[in-house]
């Protein structure tokens, strides 16, 4: 089971945690979240991800990132490996709680069912309210069997 990992501006990673701690309690043992403040030094950042890294690393890890080429992603990347080590960029709530929902698979499933869940949790979704039937005073009758079905 590898363990999880966001790097991310802050407040992003650590929210993510939250959502994912919402729908999976005991994630906790298995994810760990880096907040990058602007301000923080590179090299603290990096200091900080090797130790998370090294507290969820069982030997493998994926590590989540929110943008590719920003200060929390180009320290994952010095963190990932290629082999026990991924990284991901453009960490969504779709892609992490399918990684989490599959967190016991082997490293290489993991990274697939995150990227899968990432696309297919995205989608344009409609601008017109959805039609709702209102129900007519008087209820409807159970036991009146007045329609055909």
């Amino acid at each position: 089971m590898p363990g999880l990992m966001i790097i991310a501006h802050a407040p992003l990673a650590s929210a993510l945690k939250t959502v994912a701690e919402h729908a999976f309690p005991d994630c906790s043992r298995i994810l760990e979240a880096l907040d990058v403040p602007p301000d923080m030094p590179i090299e603290e950042v990096e200091a900080r991800a090797h130790a998370m890294l090294a507290r969820v690393r069982s030997p493998e890890a994926l590590i989540f990132t929110d943008v590719f080429g920003a200060t929390p992603c180009n320290v994952a990347q010095r963190l990932g490996d290629g082999a026990q080590v991924r990284v991901i960029a453009g960490v969504n709530v779709p892609m992490l709680w399918r990684s989490l929902s599959y967190a016991n698979e082997p490293l290489e499933a993991v990274v697939a069912r995150a990227m899968a869940g990432a696309t297919q949790g995205i989608m344009q979704v409609a601008t017109s309210r959805p039609q709702n039937q209102t129900i007519k005073p008087g209820g409807h009758d159970q036991d009146k069997r007045h329609h055909q079905q």
